[in-house]
C-alpha cells in the first residue's frame, strides 16, 4: 500500500468516525468503532470496517448505515479535498467476537485440565 492510499484511509477513517458519532442514532450503551478503511488502488471505492458492541445489534446497525449511505457520503465528500472521491462501502468485522469466543473456549479447557 502507497504512503498516499495510507494517507487518504486515515482520513476517511477520521471524518467518517466524526461523521457517524453526528449523524447515526443509537440506544445508549451501544459503541460503534470504525476500526479500518480499506480503498482501494484506482481510489474508487473506499470499504471501512465498522465493530459494534454489543454485537448482537451489529446487522441492525448496519442495515441504518445502508439506508443512510447518499447521505454519509454527501456529508463525506464536503470533508475530503480530493480527486476522485472514493465511493464508500461498509462491513462489519467481529474479529473482538471470535477473539472472546476464542478465550471462553480456552478457559474452559484450562478449567477441565484442573
Amino acid at each position: 500500500m502507497s504512503k498516499r492510499t495510507e494517507r487518504i484511509n486515515e482520513l476517511i477513517k477520521r471524518e467518517i468516525s466524526q461523521i457517524i458519532r453526528r449523524e447515526i442514532e443509537v440506544p445508549e450503551g451501544l459503541l460503534i468503532t470504525v476500526l479500518f478503511v480499506q480503498t482501494s488502488r484506482d481510489l474508487q471505492e473506499a470499504k471501512i470496517w465498522l465493530s459494534v458492541f454489543p454485537s448482537r445489534y451489529a446487522p441492525k446497525i448496519l442495515k441504518e448505515i445502508d439506508k443512510k449511505i447518499g447521505y454519509l457520503q454527501g456529508l463525506l465528500n464536503r470533508r475530503l479535498k480530493m480527486q476522485p472521491l472514493p465511493r464508500i462501502k461498509f462491513a462489519l468485522d467481529y474479529t473482538e467476537e471470535k477473539a472472546s469466543q476464542v478465550e471462553d473456549i480456552l478457559s474452559e479447557v484450562d478449567l477441565k485440565d484442573k
